[in-house]
């Protein structure tokens, strides 16, 4: 299952994978975001470094809201792998979560 990673997210992008969840229940599900600047400022607000089950490291992120962001509102939250697969079976794992 999912979980939080103390592995480098380096090189990793997006590959067209999304979903939909509020900030805070990506907090009861995986905790602590690793990046958090909830301004709407940057391109991101928050960011969460993960890995799969089998290992694989990705991240899970909101893009370009340019806003604050509620917490209890749903976004589209962008998945960040090496490889489109990584980030297809980081989605599966996120949702059994959530």
């Amino acid at each position: 299952m999912a979980k939080l990673t103390a592995q480098s997210t380096n090189n990793t992008s997006f590959h067209g994978v999304t979903f939909k969840a509020t900030v805070n229940q990506l907090i009861q599900a995986f905790g602590q975001p690793s990046m958090e600047d909830n301004t709407g400022e940057d391109k991101t607000n928050f960011e969460w470094d993960m890995e799969t089950e089998a290992g694989d490291v990705f991240c899970i992120y909101d893009w370009k809201e340019n806003c604050e962001l509620d917490l209890d509102r749903a976004y589209n939250f962008h998945i960040g792998s090496i490889e489109k697969s990584t980030s297809i079976t980081a989605k599966q794992e996120i949702l059994k979560k959530l």
